[in-house]
């Protein structure tokens, strides 16, 4: 059986999480709740299958090595480098999000 790899979150990412919980909060702190709970249901997926993402569309982020996990109405960004998934950023699909990356 092929080793699990390791999670990491870059501070942007984590910045990112929290950011996404105080504005859900505000108004629905079970809903803030449960959108990190689903954040970290699809990204345990990641450590057993690390290609489980899609490739982005953006050249520049595919040659970059980019993929992306859809969470509901949010994107999880990240690269495997080695034997590391880092998560990157989580951004509300809604966003153009080119130059955030």
């Amino acid at each position: 059986m092929n080793k699990p790899y390791t999670i990491r979150y870059l501070s942007s990412a984590q910045k990112d999480l929290i950011a996404i919980f105080e504005y859900i909060s505000k108004d629905n702190p079970t809903a803030a709740i449960s959108h990190l709970e689903r954040f970290d249901k699809a990204i345990s997926q990641l450590p057993l299958n690390p290609l489980l993402g899609v490739i982005p569309n953006d050249k520049r982020l595919k040659k970059l090595g980019y993929r992306m996990l859809i969470v509901g109405k949010y994107l999880v960004f990240y690269v495997v480098k080695g034997q590391t998934v880092q998560i990157r950023r989580i951004i509300h699909g809604a966003r153009r999000y080119n130059f955030l990356l």
